[in-house]
Order: structure tokens, then C-alpha cells, then sequence
């Protein structure tokens, strides 16, 4: 009776027919559907109302206006639904769906089961669950999704009294079963669960779901769909994660293979069981095969010693485009190293098509960040888009464990107040913790881009202001290094491409690497630091090989600098070295990445060197090294600058003027000045080491230690350390000024060959004395 009723109740509503697409993540798991606000009206709909969404199941949502991103591409028969919504619906994306005003009853009873695991019910529990549901539209054999301590546990609508849609309100009764109810209903991954892929998801979706729901489209056009998509990129960028969604949107029969676990040392067992798997997924068609780490099973035969790995790529081959048709059976494959892949599975009926998963840019990195903090309770502080932006050459995984940090850091805020000794922690604390903005921060210092670890050095924060002097050098190396990375736009804007490389030449000390280290800190670009003669080693072939590697992850993890310090020691002039040509293939190597065919996007590379006559002159030309800075020994107010920037922490006398020892200093590098400030201090300290001493001697016996140590400590207290002029004076006796005049004539004879030889190179005329 119920059901003729509903009939005729469905001619009395106006109603939609909208095609499905993904939600935006900031509507996931809210039981939020988008519609065009145009098409709301037309059935009477207001935004906030609850609608009927009817597709193989009815379930019910709120409805709220398209966002302006969605309204600008003229797309108006869409809906937005997230993947419980589709779930409970029984549709998938592109699918579509009747929507109308839903008739609206509140709830006197709904009683709750946990989708997949069992849980522990008390009445705090119950309360809290409510407080969540308060006027959430609920439709019976729904799933929904409560955040529990950040991690959201999905939950089955076994019963809803009265029957229909209901909403939840102060007098509904609410009963949670202790134990799971159809874990099949779970839905693990969905799309709005990958952030930053949204066109490599729209491709997989051509090639996966529309061969497997409507085979019939690839038969009237007389071809035979995609049989094999191989997906590659960097560890971590989600290639497994994909595969898990597709299987999950798809519907399909899924099954994977993990690399080495069909290894087998038996003859033969390992092909055995690639055809069980293929054999029990053409039962089951339509259906994914996902082989995760591909190259593990699958390697090039002509360099893998050993007979198994040659006879499962046969094996592969076959099962893949043999004489036996595979039926309705899709495989898909993720590696990290394409190229380690035997060639004859990298062709069409085999692995059709190839799609690279970059690593996501700033706007993907939000995403991700948006999808990992979705159930974490955030302080108003966090800035998500500045973390977005912080975080370059991130993959997925690595946001992922930065919002892990960050909350870990945000526990130990709260340890102190949790008694650890009480079976159950006070529901207050527990609802008062959020995660603050400084906990990401501090993350972000822990946390280093995966693909980075190897060849990642530990940078000391440098910043320009602690660096005395040079500044028309720090304002050059702004505009080549982080006005580019900073401001991208303008330099699109006018046409012209920032110089890619930059040699920072002067004689020693003058403080050519700590620049660079500035120029890290400041761009927030990825840094990767190269010691020149670390790369050199004794086989043949891997000093080249290393310079490759360094470059290959700098272009993936752009924006990069690369800094080579001394680099005279791997790039001296071709045809006068005796060694064994090693550097010679170096600086081929370097030449061919700095500018060769493969182009060099937001990567800027710096050098340092005291050599720069020694260099081969191919490197400096514009392309590569063009822009070459002199480094100059500070003047008078340069030495002034770094004399405050080194004695900030230290008490110095009334007698002394920095200006008057900047003066006496003349040929004095930054490092000599460096050397004389420590000179000076540790003359100060022995001198009020030698006061406390007698003063100790006096008042204590030799014996006794506690009145020598407290005596000698309260003496340095009211003492303390004062450097005076004098100490200055005696410092500078010992420590003598590393520039020559020599020195300086020899930087201006290679300036000026350098004009000669090399008219179009820049050499900065202003900052060489």
C-alpha cells in the first residue's frame, strides 16, 4: 500500500534529471549536494532544503547552490555529490540521476551499526554521535560518516523510524549496535579522496570505466577497447591510491598483485599462479587487475640474470595479448621506474596507453592538504593555501606525513594535562584540541620531500640580514632567484626568461657560500648542495651518472636550486687535465643539462669558486653561466655591517667604536673579520677566567671543589665577558688580513680577459673594486 502511495505522491513533485559529477572537497562527508541555483527553483527548492536524490536507491541530501568556478563554465544540468552520496545513491560519476523536494519527517528512532569494525558504545558516545547527525537527512540502508579523533568511521542507517526520510533532531532516540553490519558497504576509496589529479582522474575514467560499464560503444565503432594503462611517477604521488578509487567507482571485480609475492623458487609456479589470477578475474568480468611495482615482476630480459623473471615477462606477455582473448579484463600496472620495464609490455594490446602522475602543483598540494585535515580540528590560524605554497616538490604521501607531524606536535601541547594512567580520557580535553598553524610549521622543518632524502643536506637558516654588506650582490641574486620563484607571473608577462645559472667568483672568504645558503633560505626552494669533489668517483661512467641524478631531481622537485661549491675542482678546462678524462665528462655532462635539449624549468644553479681562470670557458656562456657576480672583499661600511652582525650577542666596552676597527681593517675578508670578533672574545674570556681563578684561590681551599665551583661561578656572573678596544688591538696582531693586493690584481686581469673573450657574459661592473 505504502508503495502505490509513493506513486502516486511522484507526478504531485516537480523533478530534475541531472548527471553526477565529483563534489569539491570542502563538501565532502557533510551530506551536501550542488545544484545550479536556477534549477533549484524550478522545483521549489530553497538552499538548505533537503532533496530526493533517486538513482538504482534513493537516499537524500541538503541542497546548495553551484560554486562560481562550477557557474562561469556554463555546465548547469550537473550535480555535485561526494562519494557516500554516489554510494548511497547507487551511481557512479558521468551516471544520472532524478532529484526532487524531498518530504521530510523527523526522526523518532534511528538505530546506527559500524560499517567494518566492531567499537565500544557508552552514552557519551551516543550523545556525541547525535550532536553530529543534528538535522543531517537520513534514508535507511545509508552509510554515514561520524569523525572520530580525527579519522572518519563510517556507519550504517540500519532502521529509521518513521520510515522514509527522516531528519535528526533533540527528541530522536539514537541506538549504536556494537557490531559491524555489511562491511562490504564500505566505500574505501573514492575520487574526492586523490586531491590534485583531476585531469589524470577524467583520462583513467575514458579508458577504465567506459570499457568496462558500456563495452557496447568500442563494438559499434568496430575497435577493440584499451586493454592496459601503466601509471608512473614519483614514489609516493598516489599511483596505488588511484587504482584502489577506480576498482572502488567502477563496481568492477578488483584484484591486485603485489610484485614479488608470485615469486616462487618452484619451476613454473610463479606462471601458474599470474594464470590463476587472470583466470579467476575473466570469471568474474568485468574486472581491474592492478599490478603494483611492475617492475619487480617484469624487468627487461636482456639484463635480469635469472630464468624466473624472463619466463613471468613471457608469461605476461601471453596472458596480455595472446592467442586466448582476455575477455573483459582491464590491467592496470604502477611502477616508479618506467624505464627498468621490459620494452615489449610498453606497446598497444598490452599497455595501451602510459600516464604520467606528476607531482602536484600548488593548487594539488591544497587539495591534499584539504582531503588529509578534512576531520582534524583546525585553529583559526591555519592557513592551508600558505602551506600549500610552502610545500614545493611535495607528493602526496609527504603532505600526508606533514599533517601527521603537525598533529603529533599538537598532542604533546596537551600530554601534560592527560592523567596517560586513566582508562578513558575527559571528554572536555578531548573536545578543546586543535591543531594550530606553528604545530605545521614545525612539521615543515621535520618533514623532507621523499624523493629529496638521498641527496638532501641540512641547510643553516641564513637569512640577508646576516650577511654584513654586498648588498647590490644580494639585490642580483633577488632578482634572479627569488623574484622568479616568488613573482612568476611578470617575468611571463614581459616575455623573458630569468638566468638559469649564476657563478659567484672573489677571493676566499668573502662569503660566496654563505650567499647561496641565504638564497635557499629566503626563495623557500628546494636546495640540493654539491660539494664539487664528492661526485668523483673511481668507476667509470658515475660521476656523470651523478650529475644526471642531481639535475633529474632538481627538474621534479622545482623550483630547486642547485649549488655547486668550488666547482673549479669538476669543471677545469677540457684538454689539460691528467687524470683519466673524468672531468672532461663532467663538465660535458653539466654543459649538456645546464643547456641541452631537455630544458631546465624553475631551476636555478649557482656556483662558487676562487678559480674562476681555471673553469672551462663553454660554461660561461648565456645559456649557462651567465651572469658571473665578483664578490668583492667588503670596504669600509661592508666591514662595519659584518662586524655588528658578529658582535650582536656580545657585550662589547664602551671604548670601542666598530667604525674605528672596520677602518684598521682594510684587506680583512668576511671570514677574518669572523676569526677576529672570536679572537677577541676568547682574549676577554681568559682574561675574566684569570680574575675569577685568583679571586677562587683566595676564598677557597684547593680541596674543596663545591666552594671552587660556586665561587667561580658567581665570579663570571657579576663579571661577565666585555670586549674592549684593547682586545681588538691584540686580536688583529694575530690575525692578519687574507687579501692581497696581488689578489685583487688578479680578479680584475680575468674580469677583464673575461669582457674580451666573453662579450655577451655579464660581469657586474660595479662590484669589483
Amino acid at each position: 500500500m505504502s508503495a502505490s502511495s509513493g506513486e502516486e505522491q511522484k507526478p504531485q513533485r516537480k523533478e530534475l534529471i541531472l548527471r553526477v559529477m565529483e563534489a569539491r572537497q570542502k563538501d565532502v562527508g557533510r551530506g551536501k549536494v550542488r545544484i545550479d541555483i536556477d534549477l533549484l527553483s524550478q522545483i521549489d527548492v530553497s538552499p538548505g532544503d533537503v532533496v530526493e536524490i533517486e538513482g538504482t536507491r534513493k537516499t537524500a541530501a541538503l541542497a546548495w547552490p553551484l560554486s562560481p568556478e562550477d557557474t562561469t563554465t556554463g555546465e548547469k544540468d550537473i550535480i555535485r555529490m561526494d562519494g557516500i552520496t554516489r554510494k548511497n545513491a547507487g551511481v557512479s560519476i558521468g551516471d544520472k540521476v532524478i532529484v526532487r523536494k524531498a518530504i521530510v519527517k523527523p526522526a523518532s528512532t534511528v538505530k546506527l551499526a559500524p560499517s567494518n569494525f566492531s567499537i565500544t558504545v557508552d552514552p557519551g558516545f551516543i550523545s556525541y554521535v547525535k550532536k553530529r547527525l543534528k538535522e543531517f537527512p537520513l534514508v535507511e540502508g545509508d552509510t554515514v560518516l561520524i569523525p572520530v579523533l580525527g579519522q572518519a568511521i563510517p556507519f550504517t542507517v540500519v532502521q529509521v523510524k518513521p520510515a522514509g526520510i527522516v531528519l535528526v533532531n533533540d527528541d530522536t532516540i539514537i541506538s549504536i549496535s556494537d557490531k559491524p553490519v555489511e562491511p562490504s558497504r564500505y566505500p574505501r576509496v573514492t575520487y574526492e579522496d586523490i586531491g590534485g589529479m583531476k585531469n589524470i582522474i577524467e583520462k583513467v575514467r575514458e579508458l577504465v570505466e567506459l570499457p568496462l560499464r558500456h563495452p557496447e560503444l568500442f563494438k559499434r565503432l568496430g575497435i577493440e577497447p584499451p586493454k592496459g594503462i601503466l601509471l608512473y611517477g614519483p614514489p609516493g604521488v598516489g599511483k596505488t591510491l588511484l587504482a584502489k578509487a577506480i576498482a572502488n567507482e567502477t563496481d568492477a571485480y578488483f584484484t591486485s598483485i603485489n610484485g614479488p609475492e608470485i615469486m616462487s623458487k618452484f619451476y613454473g609456479e610463479s606462471e601458474q599462479r599470474l594464470r590463476e589470477i587472470f583466470e579467476d578475474a575473466k570469471k568474474h568480468a568485468p574486472a581491474i587487475i592492478f599490478v603494483d611495482e611492475i617492475d619487480a615482476i617484469a624487468p627487461k630480459r636482456d639484463e635480469v640474470i635469472g630464468e624466473v623473471e624472463r619466463r613471468v615477462v613471457a608469461q605476461l606477455l601471453t596472458l596480455m595479448d595472446g592467442l586466448e582473448n582476455r575477455g573483459n579484463v582491464i590491467v592496470i600496472a604502477a611502477t616508479n621506474r618506467p624505464s627498468a620495464v621490459d620494452p615489449a609490455l610498453r606497446r598497444p594490446g598490452r599497455f595501451d596507453r602510459e600516464i604520467e602522475i606528476p607531482l602536484p602543483d600548488k593548487q594539488g598540494r591544497l587539495e591534499i592538504l584539504q582531503i588529509h585535515t578534512r576531520n582534524m580540528p583546525l585553529s583559526k590560524d591555519v592557513d592551508l593555501e600558505k602551506l600549500a605554497d610552502m610545500t614545493h616538490g611535495y607528493t602526496g604521501a609527504d603532505l600526508s606525513a606533514l599533517v601527521r607531524e603537525a598533529a603529533m606536535n599538537s598532542l604533546r601541547r596537551y600530554l601534560p594535562k592527560i592523567d596517560l594512567n586513566q582508562d578513558k580520557i575527559p571528554p572536555e580535553i578531548l573536545e578543546s584540541m586543535e591543531v594550530k598553524m606553528e604545530d605545521f610549521i614545525n612539521a615543515f622543518k621535520e618533514i623532507v620531500p621523499s624523493g629529496l632524502r638521498e641527496i638532501y643536506i641540512e641547510v643553516p637558516e641564513v637569512k640577508w640580514t646576516d650577511i654584513g654588506g654586498l648588498e647590490e650582490i644580494k639585490e642580483e641574486l633577488k632578482e634572479v632567484v627569488e623574484y622568479p620563484l616568488k613573482y612568476s607571473e611578470l617575468y611571463q608577462n614581459s616575455g623573458i626568461e630569468p638566468p638559469k645559472g649564476i657563478l659567484l667568483f672573489g677571493p676566499p672568504g668573502t662569503g660566496k657560500t654563505m650567499l647561496a645558503k641565504a638564497v635557499a633560505t629566503e626563495s623557500g626552494a628546494n636546495f640540493i648542495a654539491v660539494r664539487g669533489p664528492e661526485i668523483l668517483s673511481k668507476w667509470v661512467g658515475e660521476s656523470e651518472k651523478a650529475v644526471r641524478e642531481i639535475f633529474r631531481k632538481a627538474r621534479m622537485y622545482a623550483p630547486a636550486v642547485i649549488f655547486f661549491d668550488e666547482i673549479d675542482s669538476i669543471a677545469p678546462i677540457r684538454g689539460i687535465s691528467y687524470d683519466s678524462g673524468v672531468t672532461e665528462r663532467i663538465v660535458n655532462q653539466l654543459l649538456a643539462e645546464m643547456d641541452g635539449i631537455e630544458k631546465l624549468e624553475n631551476v636555478v644553479v649557482i656556483a662558487a669558486t676562487n678559480r674562476p681562470d681555471i673553469l672551462d670557458p663553454a660554461l660561461l656562456r648565456p645559456g649557462r653561466f651567465e651572469k658571473l657576480i665578483y664578490v668583492p672583499p667588503p670596504d669600509k661600511r661592508a666591514r662595519t655591517e659584518i662586524l655588528k652582525v658578529h658582535t650582536r650577542n656580545i657585550a662589547l666596552g664602551e671604548d670601542i667604536s666598530l667604525e674605528d676597527v672596520a677602518e684598521k681593517t682594510e684587506g680583512y675578508t668576511g671570514a677574518d673579520l669572523a676569526a677576529l670578533v672570536r679572537e677577541a672574545t676568547m682574549r676577554a674570556i681568559r682574561e675574566s677566567m684569570k680574575i675569577c681563578i685568583d679571586k677562587t684561590n683566595e676564598n677557597c681551599k684547593p680541596t674543596d671543589a663545591e666552594c671552587r665551583d660556586k665561587t667561580m661561578k658567581e665570579c663570571m656572573k657579576v663579571n661577565g665577558v666585555k670586549v674592549s678596544l684593547r682586545h681588538f688591538e691584540e686580536a688583529m696582531r694575530k690575525v692578519k688580513p687574507s687579501v692581497t693586493q696581488d689578489m685583487l690584481q688578479f680578479y680584475q686581469n680575468w674580469v677583464e680577459k673575461a669582457r674580451q673573450q666573453l662579450p655577451k657574459t655579464t660581469v657586474k661592473p660595479s662590484t669589483y673594486a
